[in-house]
């Protein structure tokens, strides 16, 4: 495989510059607060095998594209989770069990929340129910199984999974661990979100190098809007902060766009399961809408590529095992970067610092293996 030849045609399908960006450190921390930012690290770091997931150097995809460097945050080793969920639902789990035995933890998930869930659960000695739409893969059930949860299959997709688990959750009394925030459900979530701000205090510990652009992936946005709140409350300087998402469901790019929540519909459901969502967070709604530079989407087809290289070396001197939503934002810079006018717009140049987020590792092993398998062809 030519390194450089094989991703020099690459393109992203959307591209939208936020009208109405404002980075306000104040505003920001408001909404997710530094105190409970604070309360997240304290805590999480003093679990049994806490240590600093590794801050990789992309240097042969840097290289290529002319920039000053590009770092590679790799989740695949948080705990024995492989995805940086885990920094999340298992600390809102600790969080609002206080300790009581006697309580059942539900939730609805596409995969690495519900493992997360149900290992926080599980360190508690607690019960678990976890539900899971027809769309999620065996392989991940059974993965959340292993932390003792019992597993409810739900027909539809990953939003009747989470209706289902809300109605049962009330009819018996269980207590929702969920990520996604709405008018009445945000202090679950706010502790989700800010245990993945811990990603943005180990950088800003690993590197003495100034992030001058962030790649964060976004689904309903919990992980975008955890990362932005580490970045208000531990960086000196603010990065340019880029959302990507998959093509087919860009709820994020949407209401942006529009100026408000927008839901969309889902033709078809993207390889990157975790990111294929219809409509955004409330909480990460308010911070994304201000703290976005701007919104890309990618599609399906480079996903297995991208897979290949990064296990194959092709974009850094050590092989790395990233996952399919580990993948769009190497996709999306790559694809800005071979686009001279979007390139130049988001300053992105030979000074560039650029920080793309490795969320998951092979978290779904029978899919990590069929991605990598065609992406060496």
């Amino acid at each position: 495989m030519k390194s450089f030849d094989s991703y020099r045609k690459w393109k992203y399908t959307k591209f939208l510059s936020n009208k109405n960006y404002s980075f306000n450190r104040n505003y920001i921390l408001n909404i997710i607060s530094s105190k409970i930012i604070t309360d997240a690290f304290n805590s999480i770091s003093k679990w049994k095998y806490y240590k600093k997931t590794p801050l990789l150097k992309l240097e042969k995809l840097n290289k290529n594209l002319k920039l000053n460097n590009i770092f590679y945050k790799d989740e695949s080793k948080r705990f024995h989770l492989k995805s940086f969920k885990a920094l999340g639902g298992a600390y809102a789990v600790e969080k609002i069990s206080k300790k009581k035995k006697n309580i059942i933890i539900s939730s609805a998930t596409a995969g690495n929340h519900g493992r997360s869930v149900a290992w926080g659960a599980q360190r508690l000695g607690l019960q678990c129910k976890i539900f899971v739409s027809q769309y999620v893969s065996e392989e991940r059930v059974k993965e959340i199984e292993k932390f003792g949860a019992d597993v409810i299959r739900v027909k539809g997709n990953y939003e009747n999974s989470l209706n289902e688990c809300k109605k049962l959750s009330k009819k018996n009394n269980w207590n929702i661990v969920q990520d996604v925030s709405t008018k009445n459900y945000s202090y679950v979530p706010l502790l989700t979100m800010a245990g993945y701000s811990i990603m943005i205090k180990e950088i800003s510990k690993q590197t003495t190098h100034y992030i001058t652009h962030i790649f964060l992936q976004a689904g309903v946005g919990g992980m975008a809007a955890g990362v932005v709140a580490g970045v208000a409350k531990y960086f000196k300087r603010v990065p340019k902060i880029i959302i990507v998402e998959p093509d087919g469901a860009d709820c994020v790019l949407q209401s942006i766009k529009s100026k408000s929540l927008k839901k969309i519909k889902i033709k078809k459901e993207s390889i990157m399961g975790g990111m294929s969502c219809n409509e955004m967070s409330l909480i990460p709604w308010h911070v994304l809408k201000k703290a976005s530079d701007c919104c890309v989407t990618v599609n399906d087809s480079k996903v297995p590529k991208t897979v290949a290289m990064l296990k194959d070396k092709k974009l850094s001197k050590r092989s790395i095992i990233g996952g399919e939503c580990a993948t769009p934002g190497i996709i999306s810079l790559i694809s800005l970067c071979n686009n001279p006018k979007t390139k130049k717009l988001i300053n992105l140049n030979e000074k560039s610092n650029v920080l793309v987020i490795g969320c998951e590792g092979n978290a779904d092993v029978k899919l990590y293996k069929q991605l990598l398998s065609k992406g060496r062809k």
